[in-house]
């Protein structure tokens, strides 16, 4: 029976460990990974005391079950920044909402939590003491909180990117154009239609018209087409290139924002009710 490593040896073994895995590039790594790159002389069943001994000691962090992150305390590892942690935590998932709006610049406000998007279904770890909060998933990691909201498949298949972070670390992050959609097909979670409006008056310039119009018809929303094709007109967008959404068909009026009462101004145009002077229900 093997014996568990205690004190130095476990410390020991684990600054070889992380020597190995940052020689891999592996700054955030599974206890499979661990093992497949653990020291000759470290037997593979010590391992999960190593990571204990590395954890207690401050120099990696414990994201979830078989899930750790370096904190740049030990030789060759690095500080995992937040958006690595949230798309390691739930694979695969996107930065998205309000964090990838403060990443292009398109708002002054500073995100307390970490946003993301997923295709699968989120378990809640009881472990790590996540909450729903308002029907979306919480977990807390890492001294961060990071939200998932759940997407359909087809809408985790466009308007995604890879980007780097520095020389170390990239990540998945809803672009620009995708990131003004996600601003009027889910308003609530940037607090309202408003913040939508105003991006668009601040950013109009800095996004292709005509990709954020195929993203919108690749969303499959006539409500979420009409209302962004709305909102573009409103803010100065020349109407000729917002024809393909204007032509969709509507079987029936669509709040501008849904987090307000359905009563409003009818644009038969848009197939819109300007609902904006409403009381919010």
């Amino acid at each position: 029976m093997e014996k568990r490593p205690t004190g130095g040896y476990g410390l020991s073994a684990g600054i070889a460990l992380a020597g190995s895995l940052a020689e891999a590039g592996l700054y955030v790594f599974t206890t499979d990974d661990a093992v497949r790159l653990r020291p000759p002389d470290t037997p593979p069943a010590t391992i999960p005391y190593v990571l204990k001994a590395l954890a207690d000691a401050g120099w990696i962090i414990r994201l979830r079950r078989g899930l750790y992150a370096g904190t740049g305390r030990l030789p060759g590892e690095a500080d995992v920044p937040p958006f690595v942690v949230a798309t390691s935590l739930v694979q695969p998932s996107a930065v998205a909402h309000l964090s990838a709006l403060a990443h292009h610049g398109f708002t002054d406000q500073i995100p307390l939590v970490v946003s993301a998007v997923t295709p699968r279904k989120v378990v809640l770890p009881s472990m790590r003491g996540a909450e729903r909060t308002e029907g979306r998933h919480l977990w807390h990691a890492a001294g961060l909180d990071f939200r998932y909201v759940v997407i359909i498949p087809k809408r985790f298949s466009f308007g995604i990117d890879t980007i780097w972070l520095d020389e170390r670390f990239r990540v998945p992050i809803t672009d620009r154009e995708r990131t003004i959609l996600d601003l009027f097909a889910l308003p609530r979670l940037f607090g309202g239609l408003g913040e939508g409006l105003a991006v668009l008056e601040r950013a109009r310039d800095q996004i292709d018209i005509d990709r954020l119009v195929d993203y919108a018809i690749r969303y499959d929303s006539i409500a979420v087409a009409k209302r962004l094709g709305w909102s573009l007109e409103e803010t100065g967008t020349d109407p000729s290139r917002l024809a393909r959404l204007l032509e969709l068909p509507a079987s029936g009026y669509s709040v501008l924002d849904p987090g307000r009462a359905r009563r409003g101004r009818h644009d038969r145009r848009w197939m819109i009710i300007d609902n904006r002077a409403e009381d919010r229900v």
